[in-house]
């Protein structure tokens, strides 16, 4: 079951395509394409392009049955990088997942591959952060979700502004967002790795 949720739902890249953009791009920036030390970047513009949306995130085949719902389990100090959807520009964020333990528990590594298969897309932060609590929610199959995102833009610290500032969001479903003390909880616990 978690492996059919991993599957890849983008489209994939069309590669000719991306080289030729990639070559468009520089003649319209002013650069010649065929100038010394720039004459291979539309191919590898256009691989990083395919490597990035066509991103697998490995086996996600592991999970066990609870020995005791109920159980608050965090994963912190992932980090991923994804792309501003108004900018086409990186961003970073640091990750903390929560749950309530039902009848599922994940194995640990699938926290980091669910949130570096949601980040492979062009979003911004609130949304990277629902994608997560959505699919986390599914593989565990409880409500019962929190997770917490802070995160460095550089479209805000490369253009406009042009200053550092870290943005924290995050998304609580379920006990999480019914219950205070179960959030504060949780943002104590994870709170070390922001």
């Amino acid at each position: 079951m978690v492996d059919e949720i991993l599957r890849p739902t983008t489209p994939r890249v069309d590669y000719d395509t991306l080289v030729r953009l990639g070559r468009e791009l520089l003649v319209a920036i002013g650069e010649d394409p065929q100038r010394e030390g720039i004459q291979d970047t539309p191919r590898r513009w256009a691989d990083w392009w395919r490597e990035y949306i066509e991103y697998e995130p490995g086996t996600t085949d592991t999970s066990f049955t609870s020995t005791r719902a109920g159980q608050l389990v965090c994963i912190s100090g992932i980090r991923v990088w994804t792309l501003c959807e108004h900018h086409l520009l990186p961003f970073w964020c640091d990750v903390a997942i929560g749950y309530l333990v039902n009848e599922t528990v994940l194995g640990l590594s699938k926290f980091a591959r669910i949130a570096h298969h949601c980040a492979h897309r062009l979003q911004h932060q609130e949304q990277l952060g629902q994608h997560i609590a959505d699919m986390v929610s599914q593989m565990v199959q409880t409500d019962d979700v929190a997770v917490c995102l802070r995160g460095e833009h550089l479209c805000m610290m490369m253009r406009g502004i042009k200053t550092p500032a870290l943005i924290t969001s995050t998304v609580m479903s379920g006990a999480f967002e019914r219950e205070k003390e179960l959030q504060s909880q949780f943002l104590h616990l994870v709170a070390p790795h922001f």
